[in-house]
């Protein structure tokens, strides 16, 4: 028998829970207002993070350099012929063309992380290995030896490169998860460089990036004829930091290697940033302020032309088993011509850089970066067409 205080307190609470259940209804949809206006901002603002796929020029040359990289290395399949490259390279560039534009890619199980592009870019490459598989001329030749360098075979080489570099470093995770896993038919990965940037440009080191860069992109970047007219080259070098070294130095060593001041980046000869460095400036003892061995002397370039248009990012591996840090620079160089403009700065770093005591080259790869493509055509298609 159901008592009086039973039937008050169970109507009660049948009258709370159908109170809870409006409330948790109203509630849901307010959520669901509250995430549609979201996903609309997000929208909003990931359309004007896009930056464009197709044009004369691959994007993730002359971009301005986004927070986060990751560099592909792929080695072919040694059955691969140039029909089944012409096939990778068509699926490759369009995964590339929907995701730089928040789009998922075909088969994407993960849509949903494509939403948000934040300047999301793809950049190929191709190696001497690609070349010889499709039977063509390679246009881009090894780097000779540097005296200098500490190569490992598990950062150089490779017959593919991609370069992925966005704002959002979950972005750039899943676009190499696309890449990785629509290529694994083809190709296996050699290796994978991941690197980061900040918005003040300093390495690791402290020093501050691309003071003097190249800004002539037609002369200085851009191939103005023959098969890879539009396209570029790339030096990708893994520099290895000894930071522990670096740090028991004070700062005046520091800033005497470099030749610049560590706080403002200015040349030792002068006090701003943009200040032309002072050579030819000798202190009371009539040694140059500016050492013949110091890094900006030696990888000083007066053409323009020549200059280098220098994309680095910094990379952290945490600590070696020894407990030493495992970090350094990954160090991407665009040239029109390497020989000419790569080859010749760097056997002046080889022959005398005082920076070489604490940084060593520990990967190499070159790569031909081929121009980009119409909607409708695919990366590569000049060269393998």
């Amino acid at each position: 028998m159901i008592s009086r205080r039973g039937l008050i307190t169970g109507g009660a609470a049948t009258a709370a829970g159908a109170l809870a259940r409006i409330d948790s209804q109203q509630n849901a949809e307010v959520g669901a207002q509250v995430d549609a206006q979201a996903s609309a901002q997000v929208g909003a603002q990931a359309s004007a993070q896009v930056e464009p796929f197709y044009g004369v020029h691959q994007a993730g040359v002359a971009t301005a350099p986004q927070a986060n990289a990751a560099f592909l290395g792929f080695d072919l399949r040694k059955d691969l012929d140039r029909e089944a490259i012409v096939r990778l390279l068509q699926l490759l560039t369009d995964d590339a063309a929907r995701l730089s534009q928040g789009r998922p890619a075909l088969a994407d199980t993960e849509p949903e992380l494509a939403a948000n592009p934040a300047r999301l870019t793809f950049t190929f490459g191709f190696g001497q290995g690609l070349f010889e598989r499709a039977g063509v001329d390679s246009p881009v030749q090894e780097l000779p030896a540097f005296a200098t360098d500490r190569l490992r075979k598990q950062w150089s080489g490779g017959d593919l490169l991609v370069q992925v570099r966005a704002d959002d470093a979950v972005t750039v995770a899943h676009a190499v998860r696309m890449i990785v896993k629509d290529a694994r038919s083809f190709a296996r990965v050699r290796w994978t460089q991941r690197g980061f940037r900040s918005a003040n440009r300093r390495n690791l080191m402290g020093q501050i990036e691309g003071t003097v860069n190249a800004t002539d992109l037609d002369r200085a970047v851009w191939i103005g004829q023959g098969p890879l007219r539009g396209g570029t080259t790339l030096v990708l070098r893994r520099m290895r930091m000894l930071l522990e070294t670096w740090d028991a130095a004070d700062r005046v060593a520091r800033e005497f290697t470099i030749g610049r001041r560590l706080g403002s980046g200015a040349p030792l000869t002068g006090t701003a940033e943009t200040d032309a460095p002072d050579y030819a400036r000798e202190n009371r003892l009539g040694f140059p302020v500016i050492s013949e061995f110091a890094h900006i002397r030696r990888a000083h370039v007066a053409d323009p032309a020549l200059r280098l248009l220098r994309r680095p990012y910094n990379y952290d591996e945490g600590l070696t088993p020894e407990g030493e840090s495992d970090s350094g620079l990954l160090f991407a160089s665009f040239q029109a011509d390497i020989a000419r403009q790569f080859v010749p700065v760097q056997r002046m770093l080889a022959e005398g850089d005082l920076l070489n005591e604490w940084v060593t080259a520990v990967g190499s790869a070159v790569f031909a970066i081929p121009p980009g493509c119409a909607p409708g055509g695919w990366i590569g298609e000049s060269l393998l067409s």
